[in-house]
């Protein structure tokens, strides 16, 4: 489905840009050359009038995406993980996009659930509700299990949505090789590679039998933490298209009034959100990547209840051990150790400076830990990290900045609760506890038994193996392969006698 077909999509998108004043602030963002914008001003302003013209109460590239629908809204959420491309103002802005439309009928969702279920509804639900929550890709309803009386969330994605969504995401890959076409600076922030990790993640979101999954592990991952909670998954009643959870109940995590009017203790609430956050990121490697206030709720005894595990990340466990020293290194203000853990890591080439990398990093820290409690932020250390980084030569590492990005939303989350919450001081004894469990001569011990027990299953083998290699590297080598080069050069001749020949004669 790609191709020149979609350039009437592609027309549409730039002229609702041109039109809602998203275009220049876009490119601006991008810091797009000359030759880029010249482009797009071409594919938007003639066509202006044809754009969409969106909530004139949001900021220009929000309202842009909003008004061109699901597929532009879910990428701008997925770009606003990405501030390596679209700079750290841009995705700040973008964080604050709303993924919710209009609910599809019920009845549409029921015959959905039937087909992909097998049996009918009235079977499976004694009572089945009217939408409580509409999004872009589906729905959730408020149900009852017919059996036992349970009341149960019941997620079904939108009829279509699959077809819908390759449609729009077919533009993207189109827009993508325009930007890499016209811009071929453009292509070190690999536009093509961005459009195909939200083609990855929004396919996964399109099988809700993944987000079980993600929901059946975290849960798995997170039941003895006190006070945070996962509704469990109702197996039997999930599919591709339907996704059947224990109802969560509680108070929106968003409504602060109700959480004190209840009761609960608002900084406690708020500094568990973060340090759990922290403890699944550093302990499981496997964490809530979209924990914002819609997500999560308060529970009748103040427990925390998450939702919703379309978005969850993974950090393996070497990347959590350097995460860990980092923090740690920063909270002590041991900025050496800091700049020794990004190269041993082989975050920072190898041939620059260590102790000049220190003394950038001292820059960093400094200026943040002198704020008051109020103002300190991880996040904004972890973002300012990755520009000090980059100006070193550190590679773009998705995993991390997906963790940055996650952070800075917690870090609100939690600020919501507790204006005044001191982000070192809680994060400080989760850190200590995995760098004591995990960095140090228990650590050390811990591998050595995980190198055995590798070693150990394929101890029949070993022998074998390394009668292979020695084999391998005493046999002789085989000749070089004969240069083709006057071969090439031969034909590269020929096409040159053609073409002044073919030139002559249009003459």
């Amino acid at each position: 489905m790609r191709g020149p077909h979609n350039i009437w999509r592609v027309i549409r998108t730039g002229a609702t840009f041109e039109r809602t004043g998203a275009m220049r602030v876009a490119l601006e963002a991008l810091d797009a050359p000359r030759s880029l914008r010249i482009a797009a001003r071409v594919l938007g302003w003639p066509f202006a009038w044809l754009g969409l013209k969106g909530d004139t109460n949001l900021p220009p590239v929000t309202r842009a995406l909003t008004a061109l629908g699901p597929a532009y809204i879910k990428f701008g959420q997925i770009l606003s993980t990405r501030p390596d491309v679209v700079g750290g103002e841009l995705a700040t802005q973008l964080r604050v996009l709303q993924d919710k439309l209009p609910p599809f009928p019920t009845e549409r969702a029921k015959q959905v659930v039937a087909r992909e279920l097998e049996m009918p509804v009235a079977q499976m639900f004694s009572e089945f509700s009217e939408p409580v929550a509409a999004a872009s890709i589906a729905q959730v309803h408020r149900a009852r299990l017919a059996g036992t009386g349970q009341e149960v969330a019941v997620k079904v994605l939108r009829p279509n949505i699959e077809r819908a969504f390759r449609k729009d995401i077919d533009a993207f890959y189109l827009i993508a090789w325009l930007v890499e076409t016209l811009s071929p600076n453009s292509r070190r922030l690999r536009p093509n590679d961005v459009v195909a990790h939200f083609e990855g993640v929004v396919l996964r979101e399109l099988d809700l039998r993944i987000e079980a999954a993600a929901a059946g592990e975290f849960a798995a991952n997170t039941a003895r933490d006190e006070g945070f909670t996962v509704p469990p998954v109702e197996w039997f009643l999930c599919s591709r298209q339907v996704l059947t959870l224990g109802w969560a109940k509680g108070i929106p995590y968003g409504d602060t009034e109700a959480v004190i009017a209840a009761g609960h203790d608002r900084k406690a609430i708020a500094a568990r959100t973060l340090q759990m956050f922290l403890t699944h990121a550093l302990r499981d490697g496997f964490f809530h990547a979209d924990m914002h206030q819609g997500n999560l709720k308060v529970g009748p005894t103040g427990d925390i209840v998450a939702l919703d595990f379309g978005i969850m990340g993974r950090l393996d466990e070497y990347t959590r051990r350097v995460y860990a020293e980092i923090l740690m290194g920063f909270i002590r203000k041991d900025y050496r150790r800091v700049a020794e853990v990004h190269f041993e890591a082989g975050y920072v080439p190898a041939d620059r400076d260590i102790d000049e990398f220190a003394q950038a990093l001292r820059s960093v820290g400094e200026p943040i830990f002198g704020m008051d409690a109020s103002r300190i932020s991880m996040a904004r250390l972890l973002a300012y990290l990755f520009d000090v980084t980059e100006q070193f030569g550190m590679e773009t590492r998705t995993e991390l900045i997906l963790l940055q990005r996650t952070m800075v939303v917690v870090e609100g989350v939690a600020r919501s609760l507790d204006p005044n919450i001191n982000i070192w001081d809680v994060a400080r004894p989760v850190v200590e506890d995995y760098i004591t469990r995990n960095i140090g001569p228990k650590a050390l011990v811990s591998d050595l038994l995980k190198t055995a027990r590798v070693l150990s299953r394929f101890g029949p083998r070993l022998p074998q193996l390394a009668e292979a290699a020695l084999l391998a590297q005493n046999a002789p080598r085989p000749d070089p392969a004969p240069s083709r080069w006057p071969d090439r050069a031969l034909f590269a001749a020929i096409g040159l006698l053609a073409g002044a020949g073919l030139l002559a004669l249009l003459s």
